[in-house]
């Protein structure tokens, strides 16, 4: 992806540990590598095509001597936050604060913090089979809306399907999203838990009954696994309650273990078995 930047923007704001550093004041170093597709400026040389330097210097300016923090970190991580929320076009900033003459009571020119912060996309499935299902499902899906750092971007059509696993309890209605999200993965899992419980989830019996269960079926091309977490979700291959609703939204998007695409675990899945 391409990029522009910002090097060595010199602010004076009030931001430290100490009382004295946010009454008076100190000189601030920011640098800014701003991850965006140029093609079309490039092509066009229109600058609406593009991400303007210099706004994005102004919006610093401002976020920095409007807010006063006592760490650097808190201070980049909420700039990088409102930059990709507020920038069009904006998919991936690399961001450092540098500090110099910090207050350490020894010599040193500057102490900085650099982070890297990027839009990712996530899959999720979701399903419920107890009560108004329709209702809980789309009480899920705004409740997601309504998550900060989270934009519903695809939404597929609802499917009725049999239960899985334990199958002695009422059909399912299923579906999967697309989710375009600043949250890392296990601060995304965290509020799909939280919709989860506000819609009346309990945990009492693996694959039974539940009013929603939300999991994410993708992130990114991440494969993550811990003891109580793993991505891909283990089981997607397997079932076409998933299966299905992804294919409607993202039938080309690539499995990072097997590379294959939904389509094709579609396919596979619903092939004939042979003896």
């Amino acid at each position: 992806m391409d990029k522009i930047k910002i090097q060595n923007l010199e602010i004076f704001a009030h931001h430290g540990v100490f009382p004295e550093e946010n009454t008076l004041g100190q000189k601030f170093i920011i640098n800014a590598a701003l991850y965006t597709d140029t093609r079309d400026a490039g092509k066009t040389d229109e600058l609406t095509a593009s991400i303007h330097y210099g706004e994005i210097c102004q919006q610093i300016k401002r976020f920095l001597t409007t807010n006063t923090f006592k760490l650097l970190e808190r201070a980049a991580e909420c700039l990088a936050e409102t930059l990709l929320l507020d920038t069009p076009r904006l998919e991936k900033i690399e961001l450092e604060i540098q500090k110099p003459w910090a207050p350490v009571g020894l010599p040193l020119e500057t102490v900085s913090v650099e982070i890297e912060r990027s839009w990712h996309t996530a899959y999720i499935a979701f399903g419920s089979n107890i009560g108004d299902k329709e209702h809980y499902l789309n009480q899920a899906i705004e409740s997601l809306r309504q998550t900060p750092l989270c934009n519903v971007t695809r939404i597929s059509s609802f499917l009725t399907t049999e239960p899985y696993g334990v199958t002695d309890q009422d059909e399912f209605l299923n579906g999967c999203l697309e989710l375009r999200t600043l949250l890392t993965p296990r601060e995304l899992l965290n509020e799909l838990h939280r919709i989860e419980q506000d819609a009346g989830r309990e945990r009492i019996i693996h694959w039974g009954p539940r009013t929603l269960d939300l999991d994410i079926i993708f992130y990114d091309d991440l494969i993550l696994e811990e003891e109580d977490f793993c991505i891909p979700h283990v089981d997607m291959h397997r079932r076409d309650f998933v299966l299905k609703p992804l294919h409607e939204i993202a039938p080309y998007k690539h499995h990072p273990c097997s590379r294959k695409t939904v389509r094709q675990m579609l396919e596979e899945l619903s092939a004939p078995q042979t003896a």
